[in-house]
């Protein structure tokens, strides 16, 4: 398993100014998992054996994984009585221990234990339905449990949550699944393969000619002919997180959907959009979403683990650190 601190990553990104290059074929874009799919591949003749390989690693991760959904196997888990060790299916053992291993190499600042904390500030439910709820209740923030309070255990496959201890696998689920379905593609198919799932992006196989260009913004809805710099990936994943986009009112307080586990609030607002590349996209959405939250120690944290970052201050100001590019008339902070 890869460690954030591995140099060995997914290959720097490179500032590219191609539009969408000969041999990169567009599949399919779709709604899934509360965002946007879109998926490209570079051989013609697969994409529809490829998007359904994406929409069967989509299915298992929203029946599995979803804490907006009651027959969920999460949900399901929180539900039950039976407070001792659980069996549970293979993607949902993989997704936590995914999670779990996002909580221990970022000392806990990307912690799935924060469905709670969650809930109380207002995400209880899918995320358009929130700006139709009622925005004047005041809230009180609870401790976060902590991920240490998680036990797998791979000999039965079990889990053992404790009672009140609500998982939200929002940081990185959607990861896990691109990076899943982005292999099963390119070693099932024998085609170069682009998954992004709400800007959580993997690549597979060969790449095309120049790379796969990627545009960055703060918003993955926004138009690819749309402001920001373009960067090009041969391989490995890259993730934005971004605190401008799931934004909602709860009384006179602004919320956003990252949560700081040592305080149960949003993240102070340090930063308003952190890109990473790394080996993997998990690795990458771990880092750009621990880096949200660390706030200005995000810089040194992100270049002592060589993962190439673009930052971009709440008062717009970019940064780049390990080989990121730079964006065009911007010096490297």
């Amino acid at each position: 398993m890869t460690d954030l601190a591995d140099p060995t990553l997914g290959g720097e990104p490179k500032r590219s100014n191609m539009p969408p290059a000969a041999g990169i074929h567009h599949v399919a874009t779709f709604p899934a998992l509360g965002t946007t799919a879109v998926l490209f591949v570079t051989e013609a003749g697969v994409g529809g054996r490829a998007l359904g390989l994406l929409e069967k690693w989509i299915a298992d991760i929203d029946s599995t994984c979803s804490r907006f959904r009651p027959d969920s196997e999460i949900m399901r888990l929180r539900d039950s009585r039976d407070r001792g060790p659980r069996q549970v299916s293979e993607v949902l053992f993989e997704a936590l221990g995914v999670a779990l291993r996002a909580a221990d190499l970022t000392g806990g600042l990307v912690d799935p234990t924060v469905g709670g904390a969650m809930e109380v500030i207002g995400y209880d439910r899918d995320f358009p339905l929130i700006a139709a709820s009622d925005s004047s209740f005041t809230f009180r923030a609870r401790p976060v449990p902590g991920w240490k309070a998680v036990r797998l255990d791979p000999s039965g496959r079990t889990v053992q949550i404790p009672p009140g201890v609500l998982i939200d696998l929002g940081a990185t689920a959607k990861a896990f699944c691109a990076d899943r379905a982005a292999g099963e593609i390119a070693s099932q198919l024998g085609t170069g393969v682009l998954v992004s799932l709400g800007g959580d992006i993997a690549v597979g196989g060969p790449a095309p000619r120049g790379g796969w260009p990627v545009r960055i913004a703060d918003d993955h809805a926004e138009p690819l002919d749309g402001a920001g710099p373009v960067v090009a990936i041969s391989s490995g994943g890259l993730a934005t997180s971004s605190t401008t986009v799931r934004r909602w009112q709860r009384g006179p307080t602004t919320m956003h959907h990252l949560i700081d586990p040592r305080t149960s609030l949003p993240a102070a607002e340090y930063w308003r959009t952190v890109s990473v590349a790394a080996a993997s996209c998990v690795d990458a959405n771990t880092a750009s979403t621990a880096a949200i939250v660390m706030g200005a120690r995000a810089v040194p944290w992100l270049e002592q683990r060589l993962l190439p970052s673009r930052l971009v201050g709440s008062d717009g100001t970019v940064s780049v650190v390990a080989g990121w590019p730079l964006d065009e008339s911007v010096s490297s902070r």
